[in-house]
């Protein structure tokens, strides 16, 4: 993704991701924090123009739904989080998480089956001569 999402785009993204296509109404309605219309407005045609949704007219109103994934927008802050903050590296990043957060017994087991998970396709994929 080109551009990031602010934290009310985000509300607005959130919304979308959680139901079937809706008015600018619609939208504003299912929001936690209130919004004037003319801003939902703004921030979903905003949201439009960068392509992160879509619209179809119904009448004289347009109904919006979102053009990306919600996986494919939270791959995209994670990357631009650990390039900011941590020059790029993954391993600073999951290791300041691991220092600094209360994990329990279950997480810590998760995240080692996931790194032993990751161990074992790399270990395949040199087998085969690919990086």
């Amino acid at each position: 993704m080109r551009h990031a999402l602010g934290e009310r785009e985000l509300d607005i993204m959130a919304v979308l991701w959680r139901g079937a296509p809706s008015t600018v109404a619609e939208v504003r309605e299912a929001l936690a924090a209130p919004l004037a219309y003319n801003t939902v407005l703004t921030i979903l045609r905003n949201l439009d123009a960068k392509g992160f949704v879509t619209h179809t007219a119904e009448g004289r109103v347009f109904r919006y739904k979102a053009a990306v994934s919600e996986e494919a927008v939270r791959g995209s802050a994670v990357k631009r989080l650990v390039r900011k903050f941590f020059g790029g590296s993954t391993l600073g990043a999951m290791a300041h998480l691991v220092e600094n957060e209360s994990l329990s017994s279950a997480e810590v087991r998760y995240l080692q089956a996931l790194i032993d998970d990751h161990t074992r396709r790399s270990a395949r994929r040199s087998k085969r001569g690919k990086p």
